[in-house]
């Protein structure tokens, strides 16, 4: 393992690269028990790394697994309540540490990426990429022409307005749509159809950044090939 230790942190799943330069700037990092604060400070394998006390284990593999995520399953590595999350999902085969990007609410369903590269991680979420995800909607009525405009053209909400990139209602049926969109705010596309006065009732997100679950079964998941990791990276360079 050759790692500085801002890349250290990063990979030990805690933060992105961009925010462990900071903790370590910052003097919020350790390394044998002495304070650093250089970013670019070289890591061994033997030195024991903290940061604001706690011990932190750089992961020498980098996971990125893709799931098809169930309902009643909580986007987090934990949950005060005791309720079931997706790391539950993974945990008795996946030794490393892994963390969700972005959030799926309790009851959306399927691509959610989960990694320990934290640099990625970052990217993906940060507005500023404009990361696309493609969701599958059902509501309780029939979507005017109206409102299917309004969701192209921007819907107000509390915190900002909601433009999809496309929307497309399923033929044969007004009651299932396809929206494109590129914001990670929580709960977006629930709130966006409550303030046309609709109810969704199904939420699948079917495609995020190019990654899709097609023919995986609900809870199931696999590692990304080579070429998927490439290809992601290559799209938030």
């Amino acid at each position: 393992m050759n790692l500085t230790i801002a890349k250290y942190i990063a990979h030990a799943g805690l933060c992105s690269r961009r925010r462990a330069i900071d903790l370590v700037k910052t003097g919020c990092a350790t390394i044998n028990n002495v304070v650093v604060t250089e970013p670019w400070k070289p890591v061994t394998k033997s030195d024991l790394v903290r940061v604001n006390g706690s011990i932190v284990v750089a992961n020498e593999r980098t996971r990125y697994i893709l799931l098809n995520k169930p309902k009643d399953c909580i986007t987090t590595t934990a949950d005060e309540r005791g309720r079931f999350t997706v790391v539950d999902l993974l945990k008795k085969d996946i030794p490393e540490r892994l963390y969700p990007i972005g959030r799926l609410d309790r009851n959306t369903t399927g691509v959610l990426l989960l990694t320990n590269d934290g640099g990625l991680a970052h990217r993906l979420m940060h507005p500023s990429f404009e990361v696309q995800k493609t969701y599958h909607v059902t509501i309780d009525r029939s979507c005017s022409v109206k409102d299917v405009e309004a969701l192209r053209k921007g819907v107000m909400l509390e915190d900002g307005v909601l433009k999809c990139d496309r929307v497309l209602v399923v033929p044969g049926t007004k009651k299932e749509l396809f929206l494109t969109i590129h914001s990670g705010k929580y709960r977006v596309i629930r709130r966006a159809f409550e303030s046309l006065g609709y109810t969704v009732l199904k939420l699948n997100r079917s495609l995020y950044a190019g990654l899709t679950t097609r023919k995986m079964a609900r809870g199931e998941w696999r590692d990304l090939t080579q070429s998927e990791v490439q290809r992601l990276k290559q799209l938030l360079n």
